[in-house]
């Protein structure tokens, strides 16, 4: 590297350190308060709006923290030009799996798999599946599963890897803007599911668990052509997410308002929202703290039965059989799915899986190398963007 590249780079990274020093202050990470802080703080928010106009305030107050926490506004504004590649389309039990990556912005890869059902007629519901922060990520067998029980029910589910997880591989995932970036890859995983001509915009659902929660509820949040929702485990009064990702950028709090993953995720009312929670890790309060107060916001819209929460108190942190089962039928009645082509009487059935292997499941390989405009490392990826 010569002397005025290195320079520049550093210059660069001076600048946003600086950024972020900013701005330190202001995040609110991990279990950021007590579980009774987290009660406490409902409690108080709940005080701040008293019926449909104050929340609505409250609301969009909370939406603007997020949009500048993030510093939504410096994404490229993008039509289109999603430039697909798609691979290896294999024939499964009802449902096909092909390999695929869109561009979400010049020289900067979103990698993933495409599930579609077998019906050929009409238009499908969509699904957008990102995973959290397991090994493997969209390769695990949890995640196949619920992609292709969703894609034999009948929508088209794309499912695509984390920054820095599986192949996406140009950056590192604990980047300083990983929150900003990984919401505009979901939102361009959004954008090109709307340009399918097989697919029904009015039936865009999403979900995903843990990390993959967050994204769910962010997205959400932000974005009202996502129609119905499952954040799985992770709307929590007390913990504001582990990872750079989910809290590495001031969307909690600033000098003029506090809030939590709560209120966010709140503002899904009045969609329909299915929230999934257990025992075992930082949601298991969720039917006496979080829930009441997401149900107090639908009520609000005389929504009250758009809003779903199944808790498993002996259960821990994960998105395993008995917590993707209410989820294929919340979607199936929401985004009007098939359930019978999971068994036409009884609890669903995934039998019919077959799990495929991760070279199977890669866009790029060898003979299928990243396209050459590919940006590769964190100061590149910084740099086109003007961070």
């Amino acid at each position: 590297m010569n002397y005025y590249k290195r320079f520049f780079l550093l210059t660069i990274s001076c600048l946003f350190t600086f950024q972020l020093w900013a701005q330190e202050n202001m995040l609110c990470q991990g279990a950021y308060w007590s579980e009774d802080e987290g009660n406490k703080r409902m409690k108080e928010f709940a005080e701040l709006w008293n019926d449909k106009d104050s929340w609505e305030e409250r609301a969009s107050a909370i939406k603007t923290q997020m949009k500048l926490g993030m510093q939504w506004e410096k994404m490229p504004q993008l039509s289109g030009n999603f430039n697909p590649i798609i691979r290896k389309k294999r024939i499964m039990d009802g449902y096909s799996v092909e390999n695929i990556a869109i561009e979400s912005f010049p020289g900067f890869y979103i990698t993933g798999n495409l599930y579609r059902p077998l019906q050929k007629t009409g238009k499908h519901a969509a699904i957008l599946s990102p995973h959290g922060h397991w090994e493997n990520g969209r390769m695990r067998e949890a995640m196949q599963i619920r992609c292709a029980a969703l894609a034999r029910m009948g929508a088209i589910v794309f499912a695509y890897d984390m920054l820095g997880y599986g192949e996406s591989q140009q950056l590192d995932h604990n980047i300083p803007i990983a929150l900003h970036l990984q919401t505009f890859n979901s939102k361009r995983v959004l954008e090109y599911l709307l340009s399918r001509e097989d697919v029904d915009g009015e039936r865009i659902g999403m979900t995903g668990a843990s990390g993959g929660g967050t994204q769910t509820f962010v997205l959400s949040a932000l974005d009202e052509r996502i129609k119905a929702a499952v954040p799985a485990i992770q709307i929590s009064a007390h913990f504001f997410g582990g990872c750079v990702c989910e809290s590495g950028m001031p969307i909690h709090k600033s000098e003029h308002l506090q809030t939590n993953n709560v209120e966010i995720g709140a503002l899904m009312a009045p969609r329909p929202m299915l929230m999934l929670s257990d025992g075992g890790d930082w949601t298991r309060n969720t039917p006496r703290v979080e829930y009441p107060y997401i149900r107090k916001v639908y009520a609000l819209y005389d929504a009250e039965h758009k809003l779903e929460q199944v808790h498993f108190p002996s259960e821990r942190h994960d998105y395993g059989y008995s917590k993707r089962t209410p989820m294929y039928m919340f979607f199936a009645h929401h985004l009007k799915l098939n359930i019978n082509m999971l068994e036409f009487q009884g609890p669903p059935k995934e039998d019919f899986f077959q799990l495929l292997s991760e070279e199977e499941l890669q866009v790029f390989d060898k003979e299928h190398p990243l396209p050459a405009n590919a940006l590769k490392g964190d100061a590149s990826v910084l740099k086109y963007l003007g961070w």
